[in-house]
C-alpha cells in the first residue's frame, strides 16, 4: 500500500479542526472510533493537500460529512474526490442531515463499503 504524503502545513489546521467539529461530524466519529467497526479511523487527517473527515487507512477509505457550506462548493468537492480517488482511495459521502436523523443508515452504508475493501479472507 503506497504512502500518501501530506503537506505539513495542514497538521495545525486539522488540530483545530479536531477541536470544533461539527455535531454531525461529531455524532459518527461516536460511531467509529475506538475500532467499533473493526477498523482505526481517525478524524480530520492531513492526505495529500487536504484534510479529510474521517479516514481509515488500513481500507483506504476516506468518509465526508458534508453541511451546508457544500452547497457552493460543489467544483471544489468533486475536484478533491477525484484527486484523492486518483490516489487509489475510496471517497463516500453524507449529508450532516442524514448523519444527524439516519444515522443507522449511514452506518450500515459504511459497513457495506467496507465489506467490500476488506482483503481477501478478512470478515
Amino acid at each position: 500500500m503506497p504512502f500518501i504524503r501530506y503537506n505539513p502545513k495542514l497538521k495545525k489546521l486539522a488540530r483545530e479542526l479536531r477541536k470544533s467539529s461539527t455535531l454531525s461530524e461529531i455524532k459518527l466519529w461516536q460511531e467509529l472510533r475506538g475500532g467499533k467497526l473493526g477498523y482505526t479511523f481517525n478524524r480530520q487527517k492531513p492526505l495529500d493537500e487536504y484534510i479529510v473527515d474521517f479516514y481509515c487507512r488500513k481500507l483506504r477509505l476516506v468518509i465526508e460529512v458534508d453541511g451546508e457550506s457544500h452547497s457552493s462548493k460543489r467544483g471544489y468537492d468533486l475536484k478533491r474526490q477525484q484527486r484523492l480517488e486518483s490516489l487509489g482511495l475510496t471517497v463516500i459521502r453524507f449529508y450532516d442531515h442524514d448523519v444527524m436523523k439516519h444515522t443507522d443508515g449511514v452506518i450500515w452504508k459504511i459497513r457495506k463499503v467496507m465489506k467490500k475493501l476488506e482483503p481477501e479472507g478478512q470478515s
